[in-house]
């Protein structure tokens, strides 16, 4: 009999579920593509049909379910760091503390009340039963691996390896904000763990908030803004200075001792306090929103280089405890690119691979593969040869749309567009649209699970224009015109533009652009963020950051023979072997899921084609389209 595992991610941010049969990953998906609110943090009731639907399974069919994290363990520590802080923080426990006694003490019971919805779908339609015949859900165990156990098992079961040393850091989970593990076998073991609330994650997003952006949404346009600082600026020393000394100190082994006077995330509402970080820093907390200054530009890449001290350290310590020759990660930090290429160059490790859905939402995953490896104690099956192919299967575990679903959406909405059967006919005509500038929404087979869109919702364009970084992020993504793209490259020729090491599938790694294609720095290059991006800085300027990287996504042909296809055939025509590759949403909405999702994003932004399956849409052409809703996400 089949062993069946449902994990489950929720309440928190970036609610998702994630299905494993017999040890393989069968399908995962976040919350928020379905209700079309991002970050969303609801139960993932939408995501659990799907995912027992793409099983072919019924709930009652389960062997069992898998929570990520243990909610006991988090509610010890809320009492034990209000206890420890008091008389401060009073508002934040009268906020938090009501939620945990009315629902999160009882998440056994809340997990089981809303599994039962699902259980009477189940039985829709067969008739009477039994009191015997309805207490399914009761029977089917539900296991609360820890939150860190559930990042490590993220990391390590899909990865190529069979033995590797496990990094997870993040914010905070119940009481770890880091974990060095040793994985060998089916078997993970805790080897050291960072605690509460001394956490690499929550300094982070510290300085996300102190620099005007969103905590847990945010921290990527720190990454992306760090570049435009100067590092032989006496600002950015002087900031990173007084970030060492000041706010946290970094121990030999890469463990942290933050001082807690500077922070209120412990204690109150907010990350920071704001009085004391501006008498430190000399600068106020940016207001979102407002301009950016060479200050802010400096603090964050002073941050992001601290960050990037922290997480080598640890990874030299995890190798020194373990001994591998092999790296694995997971957790929010660990989808800090340009930290993760920090890593290559350390040299501790011969191989690292990163769980591509590395946030709160692999942690469904994590906790489904740890329910089946340890607590039902079933054996890992390699693929190949270790290191072999990961099992994540190129994270594309969404869900599928047949042409009669696409179909439907081109009707309901009496759009125009042309059905073109021969594929390879159909790349032909969109490589030949993007090399005359064209952007192209592209929608393909199954969804892609993580913060990533890798090929199947993604937004495409021809990265030689140098307007169109600014051009994307301001007409279509409505978002800030710094934010970087990401150039997805053949697998085969990434090498003749980037310092590659390795594969790079899912976007995981910031790598530099070859010295030899770099164009020389104009004059005051470093004066004017928005300036700048005028200077082309290479032959594909649209895709290349101000300090000649890029954060790469190689594309093979065993792992997305579509896209592979339209990349190869835009090389065919032009030359370059790369696309700009961002994901299929505007700024504030989450990934596009479904066709209508598509359709919908499309009309309401300057995409100048679509392309769902082997249909093809004209912008320029929807001139009868009717009844479409009004835009149903705003920027943020």
């Amino acid at each position: 009999m089949a062993i069946c595992i449902l994990g489950i991610s929720a309440f928190y941010h970036d609610s998702a579920a994630a299905i494993i049969i017999d040890g393989k990953i069968i399908a995962a998906a976040q919350e928020e593509r379905f209700t079309r609110i991002k970050h969303d943090a609801s139960f993932p009731e939408n995501a659990i049909r799907y995912v027992l639907q793409e099983a072919g399974i019924t709930y009652g069919q389960l062997t069992a379910v898998a929570f990520y994290d243990k909610p006991l363990l988090k509610f010890e520590r809320l009492l034990e760091t209000y206890h420890a802080f008091a008389p401060a923080g009073l508002l934040s426990f009268l906020t938090a503390i009501p939620v945990w006694l009315h629902e999160k003490l009882q998440m056994k019971k809340l997990l089981r009340r809303q599994l039962r919805k699902l259980e009477k779908e189940d039985d829709l339609g067969k008739g009477a039963k039994t009191k015997k015949e309805n207490n399914k859900t009761n029977k089917v165990p539900i296991y609360f691996p820890e939150h860190h156990l559930s990042h490590a098992a993220s990391a390590f079961y899909p990865s190529p390896f069979e033995e590797a040393a496990i990094l997870t850091i993040d914010g905070v989970g119940e009481w770890a904000t880091a974990t060095i593990c040793h994985g060998q076998g089916n078997q993970v073991k805790i080897m050291q763990e960072l605690r509460f609330p001394n956490s690499i994650g929550l300094l982070y997003s510290a300085f996300t908030y102190y620099l005007g952006f969103k905590v847990n949404s945010g921290e990527y346009k720190l990454m992306g803004l760090a570049p435009y600082g100067d590092p032989q600026s006496p600002e950015t020393i002087l900031f990173k200075e007084k970030i060492l000394s000041a706010l946290v100190d970094i121990r030999e082994d890469g463990s942290i001792l933050l001082n807690m006077s500077y922070f209120r995330f412990v204690t109150g509402l907010r990350m920071t306090n704001d009085k004391k970080w501006a008498t430190l820093l000399g600068i106020p907390r940016r207001q979102p929103e407002s301009a950016i200054t060479p200050s802010h530009r400096n603090l964050a890449l002073a941050m992001q280089q601290v960050t990037e001290m922290i997480v080598v350290a640890l990874a030299r310590t995890a190798q020194r405890i373990t001994g591998s020759k092999n790296l694995v990660m997971a957790g929010g930090v660990a989808l800090n690119g340009v930290a993760n290429y920090q890593l290559l160059l350390a040299g501790c490790f011969d191989n690292i691979w990163i769980q591509p859905a590395a946030g709160d939402a692999g942690g469904a995953l994590g906790a489904a593969l740890a329910a089946y490896h340890i607590a039902e104690q079933m054996p890992r099956i390699m693929r190949g040869q270790p290191p072999g192919p990961d099992a994540m299967q190129a994270a594309l575990l969404g869900p599928a749309y047949t042409r009669q679903q696409i179909a439907t959406v081109i009707h309901r909405y009496n759009a125009t567009a042309e059905y073109v059967a021969d594929f390879s006919m159909l790349s032909a005509r969109v490589s030949e649209l993007l090399a005359a500038g064209k952007v192209i929404g592209w929608f393909q087979d199954r969804m892609e699970f993580g913060p990533r869109a890798l090929g199947n919702r993604s937004i495409l364009a021809d990265p030689r224009n140098p307007c169109m970084q600014q051009y994307i992020n301001l007409q279509i993504k409505a978002r800030e015109a710094f934010r970087p793209f990401a150039p997805s490259v053949l697998e085969e020729d990434a090498a003749a533009y980037f310092d590659m090491q390795g594969p790079s599938p899912y976007m995981l790694f910031v790598t530099p652009l070859k010295a030899a294609l770099r164009f020389p720095v104009p004059e005051n290059y470093r004066q004017n963020i928005y300036e700048r991006l005028n200077d082309p800085r290479s032959p594909v300027p649209a895709v290349t950051h101000v300090d000649y990287s890029a954060r790469i996504q190689t594309v093979s042909k065993t792992a997305h023979p579509k896209y592979w296809q339209l990349i190869h055939d835009f090389k065919a025509l032009t030359g370059c072997p790369m696309l700009i590759n961002t994901s299929f949403n505007v700024r504030g909405a989450p990934i596009v899921c479904s066709p209508e999702d598509a359709f919908l994003a499309f009309m309401h932004t300057a995409i100048d084609y679509l392309v769902m399956g082997n249909y093809l849409l004209e912008r320029a052409k929807q001139t009868a389209v009717q009844n479409i809703p009004a835009q149903e996400y705003m920027p943020d």
